[in-house]
């Protein structure tokens, strides 16, 4: 069938409703009368005293970690953006007080709880030492030992594991049943993990203009009913592309905002930014005209206000907080596309004039001296090497557990990640549930125990 033929009969406009979006059924029932927390507040219990949650104080945001200056983690980032999607989600919430169709009024105030969950859990999937533990993993399969096993996987499998994203991690962490734990993973409500899943579509078929994806092969039959449940149309049959649920938007704009700026900072802390080239590009998201409030407030508290990082982290928080509207007013300008599941953008990429200008000005001098900077550079090389270690002695062991060596490394595995199927796909994820759920201190001291390094 023709692309054009195609596109016309699977991308019907179809109105999203919020009483289905804000769905707080889950996988498992576990409601208790006597809780006076509601179902999403609930969620995002369960995701900030969770050990996933907690080995995220150990995992690389950009910066190598330790250090003697503190910088962000990606614990602290998740935070962050949580605190940042609340406020988010509740300054979109009051615009949509303003329309009529949603019949459980609310279910409106639920919308904070929502999102800042799903941005609480937004990088679980994260495997230690940033992105370059994605490409680690990835790589061991598509160029390292790992190759050996593609005809052995079908097209599907194969895909999910040459291109390892975080994001169907996060999904895989929050849903499945790993051996010895309760059925449903965390047993999240649809809506905040709907709300979740940026990719709503698998690995395969590829799509050159689609780099990530939100679940893997495992979890396509969780994701389905949750998009059933919550009302998400489903956009192209063939690729099993859904449109994206509306909260979406909000917690892929609390996290671009987050890191963006807080990365300046960071970068500011480190001396790798000088405290005038930091200045210069906050201050490029206000304008004399628009923004002459916050300029004038800007001004008196810098007379009260000598400290420097105090001055930075000030600025840091008003710039934040202007994005925030201004992300909340491209959510009202495009709501009526959102609601149908054709608006193919995130929310920071529709701003417009300086807003845009200033943008991308952080991104550019990110890429020039934060991202490839000697000590990011140097902990990215270091990951990689350490994963592509690890994911070729563990996966040798799974593939052949009778060898003396091999037992007592499989003896390493935590019950939850022991491989339970005799088929490979599951083994091999078995090996990828390990190895991305270790901090980097780990990984580094296995890696080291391994290789008889003191």
């Amino acid at each position: 069938m023709p692309a054009k033929v195609r596109a016309e009969r699977t991308l019907k406009p179809y109105n999203m409703n919020w009483n289905q979006l804000l769905s707080a059924h889950r996988s498992t029932s576990t409601s208790r009368p006597e809780d006076i927390r509601s179902q999403f507040q609930r969620d995002y219990d369960r995701i900030i005293f969770s050990s996933p949650f907690r080995r995220l104080q150990n995992k690389t945001q950009v910066f190598p970690l330790p250090g003697s200056v503190f910088v962000h983690n990606r614990l602290t980032h998740s935070l962050e953006v949580a605190s940042v999607g609340r406020s988010l989600a509740n300054t979109v919430q009051k615009q949509l007080l303003k329309r009529s169709e949603l019949h459980d009024m609310d279910l409106l105030s639920e919308l904070g709880s929502i999102v800042s969950a799903a941005c609480l859990a937004h990088d679980l999937g994260n495997p230690p030492f940033g992105h370059s533990g994605e490409k680690a993993i990835s790589q061991y399969f598509s160029d390292g030992k790992g190759a050996m096993l593609r005809d052995k996987l079908n097209e599907e499998q194969w895909s999910d594991l040459i291109s390892f994203e975080g994001n169907a991690n996060a999904f895989r962490i929050l849903t499945h049943q790993f051996e010895g734990r309760r059925k449903g993973g965390f047993a999240l409500t649809y809506a905040t993990l709907a709300a979740l899943v940026k990719y709503p579509y698998p690995s395969y078929p590829t799509d050159p203009q689609k780099k990530k994806y939100g679940f893997f092969q495992s979890e396509i039959a969780s994701f389905k009913h949750i998009a059933s449940t919550c009302g998400i149309p489903l956009i192209d049959e063939e690729k099993t592309i859904y449109a994206r649920h509306p909260l979406v938007y909000l917690v892929e704009a609390a996290d671009d905002i987050s890191y963006l700026i807080m990365d300046i900072e960071d970068a500011h802390k480190l001396r790798i930014l000088s405290t005038k080239e930091t200045e210069d590009l906050l201050l490029a998201f206000f304008d004399d005209d628009k923004n002459s409030d916050a300029l004038a407030y800007k001004t008196n508290i810098y007379k009260e206000v000598t400290d420097t990082n105090e001055r930075i982290a000030f600025l840091r928080a008003t710039t934040i907080n202007l994005l925030v509207n201004e992300a909340s007013n491209v959510f009202h300008t495009y709501y009526d596309e959102i609601m149908t599941g054709t608006f193919q953008s995130s929310l920071v990429k529709k701003l417009e004039g300086h807003y845009q200008i200033a943008l991308n000005n952080c991104r550019n001098l990110s890429v020039e001296k934060i991202y490839n900077h000697p000590s990011v550079i140097k902990i990215e090389l270091t990951g990689f090497n350490i994963l592509g270690t690890l994911m070729d002695e563990f996966t040798e062991a799974v593939l052949h557990p009778n060898k003396t060596y091999n037992a007592k490394l499989l003896s390493l595995l935590p019950a939850q990640f022991k491989p339970q199927s005799q088929e490979l796909y599951p083994q091999l994820q078995s090996v990828v549930d390990f190895i991305s759920g270790m901090t980097d201190l780990y990984a580094m001291q296995l890696y080291k125990d391994l290789r008889g390094i003191s």
